[in-house]
């Protein structure tokens, strides 16, 4: 993982790395309240092949409808963590595993992440805009 990282920043930095534990615990757990928590009210989510779902409250309707038939697990490898001032960035490669809660086929996502974090009023560092370059991967038959 490459950072660039001030006395100053390190704690930032620190504190959006367990932002970002913190969001797979939580989407693991279908709890969109405590997700809610990490983004900026006014994001900006741009998905590959979907207009732009713009603020908090289209994500948690879109995940509230995945999560009542489906889990979803989800781990990242940081790739970049840049602070400056009250703006920061991450890059990572995000693997997403989408299991339905009854029979069905799993499908699995991977790709690079690249999101934008803001240092908020409060004290909180929140995703405010995040593009997300996932795409189907196939599994390979044995």
């Amino acid at each position: 993982m490459h950072t660039e990282v001030s006395e100053q920043a390190s704690a930032a930095t620190t504190t959006i790395l367990n932002n970002i534990q913190l969001w797979q615990d939580a989407t693991a757990a279908g709890d969109v309240d405590k997700l809610l928590d990490l983004m900026d009210e006014e994001v900006v989510f741009l998905i590959a092949g979907h207009a732009p779902m713009k603020g908090r409250e289209q994500f948690a309707q879109n995940l509230r409808n995945i999560l009542q038939t489906h889990h979803i697990a989800s781990s990242s490898q940081i790739q970049e963590i840049v602070v400056q001032a009250d703006l920061a960035y991450t890059w990572s490669y995000l693997q997403v595993e989408i299991a339905p809660k009854q029979a069905g086929p799993h499908m699995k996502r991977a790709g690079n992440v690249l999101s934008i974090w803001r240092l908020q009023a409060d004290g909180k560092w929140r995703i405010c805009r995040d593009a997300n370059l996932l795409s189907l991967v196939q599994d390979n038959p044995a």
